[in-house]
């Protein structure tokens, strides 16, 4: 069994900033790409960035600038630095990651529970 915890939401105000994280554990022999998503209210679920084993990154264009991506292979951690918060960026964050477990079964689409990020003044 794979499992992905996300970390480091909360309320800040806008022009903040954030570093939310996603530990994953469990059954997981390697990490391959690994998401952020994020579910506004009323809102549909949007894929924000993603990094791939590779080094590759990539991200939304509304968050361009403003949100880094980054992991940590040896730990198997997900990060994303959000900076210059904005209201719009109100939503709970999501993990997402593709990986193989340790029986070396290709394992993709396992979700997090989410953080929650309110921005508000």
């Amino acid at each position: 069994q794979v499992t992905l915890v996300e970390s480091g939401g909360g309320l800040v105000q806008p022009g903040g900033s954030l570093r939310l994280s996603c530990a994953a554990s469990g059954s997981v022999a390697t990490v391959y790409t690994m998401r952020w998503y994020r579910q506004g209210p009323e809102k549909q679920r949007e894929l924000v960035a993603h990094s791939t084993a590779g080094g590759s990154s990539n991200y939304a264009d509304s968050v361009k600038g403003r949100f880094t991506i980054s992991r940590d292979d040896l730990q198997n951690i997900l990060y994303l630095q959000i900076d210059n918060l904005k209201p719009e960026d109100t939503a709970v964050y999501y993990c997402n990651a593709d990986v193989t477990d340790r029986s070396g079964r290709y394992s993709p689409d396992h979700w997090g529970q989410g953080t929650q990020v309110t921005v508000s003044p």
